[in-house]
Order: C-alpha cells, then structure tokens, then sequence
C-alpha cells in the first residue's frame, strides 16, 4: 500500500534535488539527472525593482552594467544575503528544470545547504523554495550530500572524511554510522583564492584586475604544487600608477605564492579535525583517504599538497563539481531510508519537555 502511495505521488509531483551554491547553482531532477547548473548571480534594475537576468547571462554583465542595473550574488558564503533575489532565481531554476511543466502538488525538494549554518539561515532556505514554488522542501548538509553523491558507505561503521571546497564555504566532515561525526566549516573557498589573486596582482604588480578576469586565471593558470611545465597567461587591468590599461604575465608560481597563506589555513583546519577524530575512525580515514568535492577540488595540485602535508591519500570525486546535487538525488529516490540525515524542519521535531 505505501509503495502503490508513493508511486501516485511520483506521478503528480517533480522530484527535484538543489545544490544551492554561493558561485553555481545546480538542479537535479529524478529520471534525469543534473538538468540546470547556472551561477548564482542575478542582474536587477534598481529603477524599476526588476530582475533583468539570472544564471549565466547575468554573470555576463558582472563589472559591465550601467549605475542602474546591478548584478549581485544572493548567497554570500553559502547562505541567503538577498531573500527576495534568492526566491526569484530559485523559482526561475525550477521553472527551467520542469520547462513549465505543470503538476498537481508542487515539487519535492532536496536542498544541499553548508554545515553549521543556523536555525534562522536553514528557515530562510526552507521559506525561498516553498515561495518559488515547492510542496515539500527536505535540507542536507553538503558534506553529506556530497559523500552520498560519491557513493562512499556513510551508513556503515566505517570513518569517511570529506572535504567540500565549494565557492563560499568550504565543509570538512568525518562521517560515519549516516551522522557527522567531527566537522568544521571555513570561509576560505573558491571566492577566497579570487580574491587572493586580486590582492596578489595589486600588491606585486600595481595593477586592478576584476573579478572575472582573476576567475580565468584561477581556473587557466591555478596550482598549488610545482607544474612539470611552467604555466602562464596574460592579463590585462588598470595601472594603480598612471591609471592606463596595462597588461602583465602571470605565472603558475604568483598564483602559488597567492593561494599560499589560504591554503595553510585549509589544511591547518583538517588537521585539527583529524587531531578530534577518535582513533578507530582516524584508522579508516588512514587506510582509505580523504575525498574532495566541490569545484576547488580542480585546483591544480591540491590533492597532492594535501596528501604531502598530512601523510594520508587523497582522492577527487568523479565529476567533483555535481556530487552535491547528485547526492541530493540520491536521497530523493530513498527519502525514508536517508530520513535521519536530513536536518528536520522544526514542526517535525518533538516538543521540548
């Protein structure tokens, strides 16, 4: 009888899984996979209140718009900053996923949210995406969306460690038994090493670069470890000095030595959890390694300092940029078995003696 319940639900709902991310937003819908990955930028004319773009158009203008059109990012450091944008490119995503399509009760959702985050920020997230347009809205902890998404035994008696480098925030979990068991988040993440490259650049060089361009060269020219081959690229901003455009070279050891008081901190905070971990599990973590998500996770040379550093394997997801959304999938096709790793929503937990 419940399986027959489940089944008519199915047919008059979407299932619908989010990694709502500070630098990209990704939709997984069930039967389909990931069917949506946008930045999570907005572009809103301060005249007329309007939203102008959202996704990938609208990070296009970013550093380009006129005083009146703005284009801003919703979530600073994992979590909502602009309630109102937020649910207006929430509902925009969903209506992308569904192409509009139209259903007896609104979709369920599974939302991947950073650890730590508090009550009134998880009630912000849970209120976006029921205004946008969802039935039922389940919360995750990213850690544990991403290590489901990597296929790891976190239901088993068997320590697994997690770090998820994502735009705003980075999560490091030590999972086991379907709960954390030691966890800390960071505020240095992708946004972070931009901004390390910016400063760098200005310090060094005298010269303003903008966001975007000290994206290109974090993906293009980011390493944390000496290349085989020396990488560079050509960049192009404003003279502190005369105020004129000038162009410099980057190498991949400025954008090193850039990175490098970031990436002491990263790795400074996983040994203090490790240093928290009790031993039977840290013998796990040992014998099968640290797994990394998220997109700083494609950090040129990352899993090897971290491997250098701390003296235990490491390994990248398969495709580390979607193992939150794919873990949030995961958890929609079994929401009863994964019930107890969900954050539960406040009217469900029972009343205080």
């Amino acid at each position: 009888m419940a399986g027959l319940k489940e089944k008519f639900r199915r047919m008059l709902s979407h299932d619908i899984g989010i990694d709502l991310g500070t630098a990209n937003t990704l939709v997984y819908m069930r039967g389909r996979g990931i069917v949506v990955n946008e930045p999570s930028v907005v572009a809103v004319n301060q005249k007329t209140g309007q939203v102008v773009a959202i996704g990938t158009e609208a990070k296009s203008m970013l550093g380009r718009t006129p005083p009146h059109i703005v284009a801003i990012r919703p979530l600073v450091e994992g979590v909502i900053s602009d309630f109102e944008v937020t649910e207006e490119m929430v509902s925009y995503l969903l209506e992308r996923a569904t192409h509009g399509s139209r259903k007896l009760w609104g979709p369920r959702v599974v939302v991947g949210v950073p650890s730590g985050i508090t009550n009134v920020e998880i009630r912000a997230v849970r209120d976006a995406a029921r205004n946008a347009g969802a039935g039922e809205v389940h919360i995750i902890e990213e850690p544990m969306a991403a290590a489901i998404g990597m296929r790891l035994p976190i239901m088993e008696p068997v320590g697994n460690m997690v770090i998820d480098i994502g735009g705003g925030t980075s999560d490091i979990a030590v999972i086991s038994l379907g709960g954390v068991v030691r966890a800390k988040n960071l505020r240095i993440a992708g946004d972070r090493f931009t901004e390390d490259i910016i400063s760098y650049v200005r310090n060094q060089f005298k010269i303003l670069i903008g966001e975007k361009t000290a994206e290109m060269v974090k993906h293009g020219i980011g390493a944390v470890c000496p290349m085989d081959e020396p990488l560079e690229m050509a960049v192009k901003g404003r003279d502190l000095i005369t105020g004129l455009p000038k162009e410099v070279i980057l190498t991949d050891t400025d954008i090193r030595e850039a990175l490098s008081p970031s990436m002491e901190s990263l790795i400074d905070s996983t040994r203090q959890v490790l240093e928290s971990t009790p031993p039977e599990i840290l013998s796990d973590i040992i014998d099968r390694g640290i797994f990394l998500a998220g997109g700083g996770a494609l950090i040129k040379g990352l899993p090897e300092l971290i491997e250098l550093e701390l003296g235990i394997p490491v390994h990248v997801a398969i495709e580390p940029l979607t193992a939150v959304a794919r873990g949030a999938g995961i958890v929609l096709e079994d929401l009863q078995g994964f019930g107890d790793i969900l954050i539960q929503n406040e009217d469900e937990l029972p009343p205080k003696k």
